[in-house]
């Protein structure tokens, strides 16, 4: 038996064990069925095999085999298109969508984790065959931790001050706080607003924030993520029931609309407070201006 075949099937191993890490089922409710994660799994099935077989292979000095690791760049890339293509499918039968910006992240998201489950493997494969098996333990556990850190990503919270403040009504329009959101004629869905209906208030902690928060595809992600976790109280064809988010534009606050089947204020706090910044989404003006 190969020197190299205990030292590649701990390297597997790993690399499978850190993407089933990776893969968990939210708030977000994706991914949900059991089917789905049965290909992610075999996905890192694939990305750990790859990721091990180059170190045996280095070591041999077998450059061509290298080769299998652009091959695996290209099918990763094709995991991206499959979540962005089956999540804008399924976007159009949601009641409050997630958006192209809020879809875009989630599949660039399963593009890298597979990359995490390759940088696990040739690691702990390597170590396991340099040195022993109990370092290869150690950073196998460090590799797994990394990629938890790195799948977190940042949250609102970190950069914005989040509020409850009621709605309420001048005349016809519906404000959050003094930031106007829409028009409403009719007196029974005005009854029915102030009823089901709460708002807050996001107030950005510096330059880079109020211009990250400003990007529509971050307000459509809020807007998800909470009526996702608390259900909306709304079905289609009622305009005047759909969750909005409206900006201020002399200060960036935004104030956020929804109806919520379930009124539970602390929660939805803590649920905004969650929603991640969306990489396409994050601006950094004030850096570019000490450029």
């Amino acid at each position: 038996m190969s020197e190299y075949f205990y030292p590649s099937l701990f390297g597997i191993s790993a690399g499978v064990l850190a993407r089933i890490l990776m893969l968990r089922t939210d708030y977000r409710q994706y991914p949900t069925y059991l089917h789905g994660k049965i290909i992610h799994i075999a996905l890192g099935f694939i990305a750990a095999s790859l990721g091990t077989i180059a170190v045996p292979a280095l070591l041999e000095q077998q450059y061509t085999a290298i080769t299998f690791l652009t091959l695996a760049a290209s099918q990763f890339r094709e995991v991206r298109n499959m979540e962005r293509n089956t999540l804008t499918q399924l976007d159009a039968y949601e009641l409050v969508p997630r958006g192209s910006t809020y879809i875009e992240g989630i599949a660039i998201a399963f593009e890298s984790r597979n990359y995490l489950v390759i940088f696990t493997s040739v690691l702990t494969t390597l170590t396991s065959i340099l040195f022993s098996f109990w370092a290869g333990a150690v950073v196998a556990l460090l590799c797994m931790i990394a990629a938890r850190v790195l799948m977190a990503g940042g949250k609102l919270g970190d950069i914005c001050e989040v509020r409850h403040v009621p709605p309420r009504f001048e005349g016809e329009g519906l404000y959050i706080d003094d930031i106007y959101i829409m028009n409403i004629g009719l007196p029974e869905r005005r009854e029915e607003i102030l009823r089901y209906g709460t708002g807050f208030l996001l107030l950005p902690k510096n330059f880079n924030a109020r211009t990250t928060i400003a990007n529509l595809g971050q307000r459509q992600a809020i807007l998800h993520d909470v009526s996702t976790a608390l259900g909306v109280h709304r079905d289609s064809g009622t305009p005047a029931l759909v969750p909005l988010a409206k900006r201020d534009q002399n200060d960036g606050r935004v104030a956020v609309f929804i109806l919520p089947q379930e009124k539970n204020v602390e929660k939805a706090l803590e649920i905004i407070r969650r929603v991640p910044t969306l990489e396409n989404a994050i601006r950094m003006p004030a850096k570019r201006l000490r450029m």
